[in-house]
């Protein structure tokens, strides 16, 4: 595990009261930096995490807000921000939704329906767009960076349903386009996961067959892509507009 020091600095952290998000501000603050971490308003596990972190001497907040919800992202923002001091040096876009528990066939269209889609591009696509607007000033401000969390599915589909896969598509291509108009005082990055173990809303029927024909033989930890987004947000400093696949080789085909 890469070690850094982020003392003096702050972070925002979305969808973070588990998995990719909860190990990335666990990161983020054992590494010094003050930490907001953001999940739904009314989802225990945030004050539980929030609690758990600051117990072990952690500078962490609560951010309780929808990036979902266009009013409520921008104020859950803001209040951040003030929260931290009135600085921001990262932010981290990982909210986001599958919007069902089960993979979706392609052409199941009664359930990719116009709510379907409404959900899933309010959170997984405008929800980072929102997020990054609201912080713009204050990242501009410390020359900061962004690290936004789409999949592998945006490159190469077969993800929980063709909806999911079109808006992590979509971020990818928003990643590099925001990294264009942010440059030189911001720059903006984005992981492509794989397969994670963590408690993900759609449920992906894995057998250890699947698992062994990937070439790091195994399903990523929460803290293998937390690692390479705090790099690219502390490190890195000539990378942006960039998608880096972290999949343990998924995506290069099976094992012999």
């Amino acid at each position: 595990m890469i070690t850094f020091n982020l003392n003096n600095t702050a972070a925002l952290v979305t969808g973070a009261a588990s998995g990719i998000g909860l190990a990335t501000a666990e990161l983020l603050a054992s590494s010094g930096a003050k930490v907001a971490i953001n999940d739904l308003p009314g989802n225990p596990e945030l004050e539980k995490q929030v609690q758990r972190l600051s117990d072990l001497g952690y500078q962490v907040i609560a951010a309780p807000g929808d990036t979902g919800d266009g009013q409520d992202a921008y104020r859950m923002v803001h209040s951040a921000i003030e929260a931290l001091g009135g600085s921001l040096n990262y932010l981290v876009n990982n909210a986001g939704t599958p919007g069902t528990k089960s993979v979706v066939h392609p052409t199941d269209f009664e359930i990719q329906n116009e709510a379907f889609w409404d959900r899933l591009l309010n959170v997984n696509l405008i929800g980072p767009q929102r997020c990054t607007a609201a912080a713009e000033k204050a990242l501009r401000k410390s020359r900061g960076a962004i690290v936004n969390t789409t999949s592998i599915s945006g490159l190469r589909g077969n993800g929980s349903s063709a909806v999911y896969s079109a808006t992590k598509s979509g971020l990818i291509t928003l990643t590099q386009e925001t990294a264009r108009g942010l440059g030189p005082e911001v720059r903006v990055n984005a992981i492509a996961p794989g397969l994670v173990e963590s408690n993900w809303e759609c449920n992906f029927e894995l057998d250890s067959d699947m698992i062994n024909s990937i070439p790091m033989q195994r399903v990523g930890q929460p803290e293998d892509y937390a690692e390479v987004i705090v790099y690219l947000l502390a490190g890195g400093a000539y990378i942006t507009g960039e998608i880096v696949v972290v999949d343990g080789g998924l995506l290069t085909g099976r094992r012999a």
